[in-house]
């Protein structure tokens, strides 16, 4: 591995921490598998009407998830977002249940999230809007971030997350918005204290005009910053200053910029460890 691209593949493996199943046990809704569950929730799980057969946990009738996980909230089971989130057996298919967004990593869930990378093309080179998490943030307080990010509210598609999420986060209009590109979706899977995440992140890219200044309207952003895109090269490689998967997605843009040369064998490598890793592994 070339030393100058260390950093990189540090945080593809930090992103990518979970042993599946790892003495987990699988979490089926209906006939579909849908996730993992560590074994000390089990009580949990059966007091709840689920049924286990060896490895396996089963919810016979998915439409009853949503009210068990706002009952195990309720009982301090996990701390709840207030907010659904489908839930998925197969990105690709249509969703076959709902649940607060804090227990999709207890059931070790497929998520899906939204982040734009929003660009300036300068005389000296390329810069990149970067947000400073609002201290208040449940996750990774005060860490930097993207432009615009968040994860997909049930019955919300992509393109209505991306614009919702543009307007709320950094008063960005929607004709401005649908500008954007999709340029990539990065897997993993990552052991939390929050339990196993398995998250898929939908990308895109949005070219601003050099005028433009996003301005924070929820809360949510402490403010906005215009760096050149070689600094937040250097802060991905050198530091852990990005929230943890604003990394993955920056090593993203920094391939299809040629800033990391993606045909290189490391290159090719960073790339294969962007995606695909959230799959989980049969027993």
């Amino acid at each position: 591995m070339s030393h100058s691209l260390e950093g990189f593949f540090r945080h593809i493996t930090a992103c990518n921490t979970a042993v599946l199943p790892g003495g987990r046990l699988e979490f089926r809704l209906g006939q579909q598998a849908a996730g993992w569950v560590q074994p000390a929730l089990l009580p949990v799980l059966l007091r709840h009407g689920m049924s286990v057969a060896g490895t396996t946990v089963t919810l016979s009738d998915p439409a009853r998830l949503e009210r068990i996980g706002a009952d195990m909230a309720a009982e301090g089971v996990y701390r709840s977002h207030y907010e659904l989130f489908d839930v998925r057996t197969d990105m690709a298919a249509p969703p076959v249940a709902r649940i607060d967004r804090g227990a999709l990593p207890l059931f070790g869930l497929m998520a899906a999230g939204v982040h734009l990378n929003g660009v300036v093309r300068r005389p000296d080179g390329l810069h990149l809007w970067v947000a400073r998490r609002a201290m208040t943030k449940r996750l990774d307080p005060g860490k930097l971030d993207h432009l615009v990010a968040g994860g997909i509210p049930a019955g919300h598609t992509v393109l209505q997350t991306l614009a919702k999420e543009a307007a709320e986060e950094a008063s960005l209009p929607g004709e401005l918005v649908r500008r954007a590109r999709p340029t990539a979706d990065i897997c993993y899977a990552l052991d939390r204290p929050e339990g196993l995440r398995r998250d898929v992140l939908h990308c895109f890219e949005l070219d601003l005009p050099p005028d433009f200044v996003p301005v924070p309207a929820d809360g949510e952003v402490e403010e906005f910053r215009l760096i050149p895109l070689r600094d937040a090269y250097r802060l991905v490689r050198e530091t852990d200053e990005f929230k943890f998967n604003v990394n993955l997605v920056l090593i993203d843009l920094f391939l299809r910029t040629g800033m990391i040369d993606a045909a290189s064998p490391d290159g090719q490598r960073l790339r294969r460890g962007l995606t695909g890793w959230h799959i989980p592994h049969p027993t």
